[in-house]
């Protein structure tokens, strides 16, 4: 009998400890998964009780607003300007959870970050209207809009940035996508507009170019390769042989310029002119010489690490070339072979230039505000890296003015402004596919404002007869114009 009591007892306790357990594994351990759940309706239903902050661009034109509804759900999700930030502002969706800002300043347009306040406790437990805090980006909706009209129905990517700041003033990708129909509390609406973009396609609107996408840069890639060897040595004056086409180590293949010519014909060419044309073989062989020396000052502009900006972007790579295949040391030097970069790195790299050779912090959000307009934080201009000296950068600004000046950037030109620029005409490894068009630039030269990145896929509408200077240069040209004629520099 005794022994029954006992066993009772032990079982008894030993339900007790997996209640208690449990309880304690659900209130404390899985709190927070429970609570993030989207399949949670309570969280659901709380969260949309919330007048969500709106997100505005810095000249106050709204892309993201909340507005009341008779459901259960008590705000749905506006987006007034369309496809236009689609890939900036990201979207709010029952069903597929949040993207780019509305995902990373997510607890700021819920009024959740931060310290409570009076009003909030009030909110929170006497039932009163929840409202979160707004996100002011740095994007001006004119330049975006000019952005978005120079590109016009060719796939690229546009990205304009203050390189003193480096506050995003544009950044445009085509195709893009409107968010709205993601928002929509009609999930059938949702789906049916998701699947319209096919998600699971490399090519899908869904993706932004601009941060999600990685090319070859091409001779663009040329300016930091010219930061390297002025870093190591070099000068502008330096001189190199000029071969039509540079014999390659440990193989029979050769590297041949755009021209199949030799660049000058002369026998030897400077750095300055190297750069000023965009001569192949210097660069190759800067490759071959300078490998090292490369990938610290490509690392030094952000290469090899996640850019930290305001949402998630794809890193771009500058490899670590091994001596047994040094060969493909010579087109790492020209941006190709396994050198990939996004549009926002290689605006980064113009700026680095502009900057004196400190790399800003690329910005797309400028402050938050609470909803009696007090400021609840202002971000500060910060800087990732300082790939070369303020001397070298002043060599290599004007050696990219030269570009525009009377090189292969003369597209670039603008009535009373010297620019800086590097265009980019870069083979993309897939047999008879076109080349990508790149072209990056800075302007004025001498008191830099803006520093764009325009990358064309394919060559845009010239197709196989593209270059970086006839397609890409005449869209950074439109966006520098557009940002002197706002800001009146």
């Amino acid at each position: 009998m005794e022994r029954q009591i006992r066993r009772v007892g032990v079982g008894l306790l030993a339900a007790f400890l997996a209640v208690f357990f449990q309880l304690n594994y659900v209130q404390w351990l899985s709190a927070q998964d429970i609570a993030s759940n989207r399949s949670n309706v309570r969280k659901l239903l709380r969260e949309y009780s919330i007048k969500r902050g709106e997100i505005v661009t810095s000249d106050n034109v709204t892309l993201a607003t909340s507005r009341r509804t008779k459901g259960r759900l008590k705000y749905e999700r506006l987006y007034p300007e369309g496809d236009l930030y689609g890939h900036i502002t990201g979207y709010y969706s029952i069903i597929y959870g949040t993207a780019r800002v509305e995902a990373a300043f997510n607890e700021e347009l819920l009024g959740e970050g931060g310290v409570l306040t009076v009003q909030d406790f009030r909110d929170r437990f006497l039932g009163g209207g929840e409202e979160g805090n707004d996100v002011r980006l740095t994007i001006h909706s004119e330049l975006q809009g000019v952005a978005r009209q120079a590109l016009g129905n060719q796939r690229g990517s546009v990205v304009a940035l203050d390189p003193r700041s480096g506050e995003i003033r544009a950044m445009w990708n085509f195709p893009s996508y409107d968010p709205g129909p993601l928002a929509s509390h009609d999930s059938k609406e949702q789906r049916r507009y998701r699947r319209s973009l096919a998600p699971n396609d490399p090519r899908s609107p869904l993706i932004s170019l601009a941060t999600s996408r990685s090319y070859p840069p091409g001779s663009t890639f040329k300016v930091v390769v010219t930061a390297a060897a002025l870093e190591s040595a070099f000068t502008p004056r330096s001189t190199f042989p000029d071969p039509q086409a540079l014999d390659l180590p440990q193989t029979d293949a050769v590297l041949r310029n755009f021209s199949r010519t030799a660049c000058t014909g002369g026998g030897r060419i400077d750095l300055f002119t190297a750069l000023e044309i965009s001569c192949d073989t210097t660069y190759g062989m800067l490759g071959l010489r300078r490998h090292a020396k490369i990938r610290e000052v490509a690392e030094g502009f952000g290469f090899n690490q996640p850019i930290p900006v305001d949402i998630g972007t794809e890193a771009s790579v500058f490899p670590e070339i091994p001596d047994d295949t040094a060969n493909l040391r010579a087109f790492a030097g020209i941006g190709q072979g396994d050198v990939s970069t996004t549009p926002l790195q290689m605006a980064l790299v113009a700026a680095g230039v502009a900057n004196g050779g400190k790399v800003p912090r690329p910005r797309l959000v400028k402050e938050i505000v609470d909803p009696n307009a007090g400021i609840e934080e202002r971000f500060t201009p910060e800087t990732i890296g300082e790939p070369m000296s303020p001397r070298t950068a002043r060599q290599v600004t004007d050696m990219m003015v030269a570009v525009v000046q009377s090189g292969t950037g003369t597209a670039a030109q603008m009535d009373g402004v010297k620019v800086a620029g590097k265009t980019g005409t870069a083979q993309t490894g897939i047999e008879g596919a076109n080349p990508h068009t790149w072209f990056i630039a800075f302007a004025p030269a001498t008191d830099p404002q803006l520093a764009v990145a325009v990358i064309v896929e394919n060559g845009g509408s010239f197709g196989s007869e593209a270059t970086g200077g006839a397609v890409a240069a005449p869209i950074a040209k439109a966006v520098l114009e557009a940002d002197r004629r706002i800001r009146g520099w």
